[in-house]
């Protein structure tokens, strides 16, 4: 493979993201065809958007386009994924916040203090920084001060562990006690690992990104429909998903009934698949979500809980990963942290149209065929019936706050 600058090879990715829906010479997977046809794609894209190029320069060009398109090894949905991280351009955040008492959890770092920024910079009343580190807490609450001039008593820093059930509960009793109202509230927080670990009864990102997260829904949500029936308002719960949770076809929904968390948590299958266990963590998110609008539609229940995918991004989510391919696609690829936490800003401003909706690109979605399917959907009542299970299991009839 020749050798060019990258802003020039993701410049031709863009344009030949343009020209494949005009040429409908890709279907099924980008990796299945010729070396060749993929060539003469990145040709036809070269010529068309930079005549002006030297024949040397367009012939680096397509070299390096068709070497990083032929290594894809995903369906031709991940066309989708690279329209939307190089072409779609997300609204910057605007309205009025004020009075508003928003929590974002994980906000110390990330996407989760950009959305908290953009927050506080339009007058949120209140902003309750979620987070394990109280010291980065603090410090990530001096930094949106100091960016947007709020008040010191806007921004309030709060301790919680989503690997702890029992600091999960401690929090939820401080939502539930000690505000007058939460309008928005953004279940943010989550890991991503690639090696096998447990926390709990679980593996560790079912813990995290599942179960706790699902737990402190349903904790914080009396506070919520308090706040609807109090204010007059229609408060929104916001949980981070991913574009990833297609990057699974579940194998684990074929378990024996009453066994999918325990196949899922098993350590021999999930090493076999350790490079699902993250998306399949995001998989459940969806299911859950809309799981609850499914069964409490929005025309009956005063909160609108949704989903929201926020793209690749640069943020500390990733820090684990080792992998030169998975460095050098989220190099040129890769949104910046502001401009993937707009995707939660919309979410979280959303309305009643958003129930139970998957979010991305700042609007409403679809999710994956493992979703959206029959089976998708069977598997979805088959999880959640087993998550309702483990969460009363925690904290006897939670659920019945949903």
């Amino acid at each position: 493979m020749r050798y060019v600058t990258p802003s020039a090879t993701k410049q031709c990715l863009r344009d030949t993201l343009d020209v494949i829906p005009l040429t409908g010479r890709l279907s099924g997977s980008v990796s299945a065809l010729a070396e060749t046809d993929v060539k003469s794609i990145c040709d036809h894209a070269t010529n068309k958007y930079h005549p002006d190029r030297t024949s040397w320069e367009r012939a680096h060009i397509i070299d390096n386009s068709a070497h990083i398109l032929l290594t894809i090894p995903l369906p031709l949905r991940v066309m989708g994924f690279l329209y939307s991280q190089l072409f779609k351009r997300l609204p910057y955040p605007t309205g009025s916040f004020a009075g508003k008492t928003i929590i974002i959890t994980g906000s110390n770092v990330g996407l989760g203090k950009e959305a908290a920024r953009h927050y506080v910079r339009l007058g949120a009343s209140r902003m309750i920084l979620a987070v394990r580190s109280l010291d980065k807490g603090q410090a990530a609450k001096q930094d949106i001060e100091a960016s947007t001039s709020c008040a010191d008593d806007v921004i309030q820093v709060w301790q919680i562990d989503m690997g702890s059930y029992d600091s999960v509960k401690q929090f939820a009793s401080r939502v539930n006690t000690e505000l007058d109202r939460v309008d928005i509230f953004i279940a943010n927080a989550g890991i991503a690992r690639f090696r096998y670990s447990t926390i709990g009864d679980n593996e560790a990102q079912i813990t995290v990104n599942v179960v706790s997260t699902f737990l402190l829904a349903a904790l914080v949500m009396p506070k919520l429909k308090e706040t609807a029936a109090k204010y007059r308002t229609r408060p929104t719960l916001t949980i981070t998903t991913s574009e990833v949770h297609g990057h699974t076809k579940f194998p684990q929904r074929l378990a024996p009934d009453g066994q999918i968390f325990a196949t899922i948590n098993d350590k021999a299958t999930a090493e076999k698949y350790k490079m699902e266990m993250y998306p399949i963590s995001k998989l459940l998110e969806i299911y859950g979500v809309r799981y609850i609008a499914e069964k409490h539609p929005a025309s009956t229940f005063p909160v609108t809980v949704n989903c929201v995918n926020p793209g690749l991004c640069h943020s500390e989510l990733s820090r684990d990963a080792d992998s030169f391919m998975f460095n050098m696609v989220k190099f040129l690829l890769a949104r910046s942290t502001e401009v993937g936490s707009r995707n939660l800003f919309h979410a979280g401003a959303m309305g009643a149209d958003s129930h139970g909706q998957y979010v991305s690109d700042c609007k409403i979605g679809e999710p994956a065929s493992v979703v959206t399917s029959k089976e998708g959907k069977k598997a979805q009542d088959r999880v959640i019936a087993e998550l309702v299970k483990k969460l009363d299991a925690i904290q006897p009839g939670v659920w019945n706050n949903i």
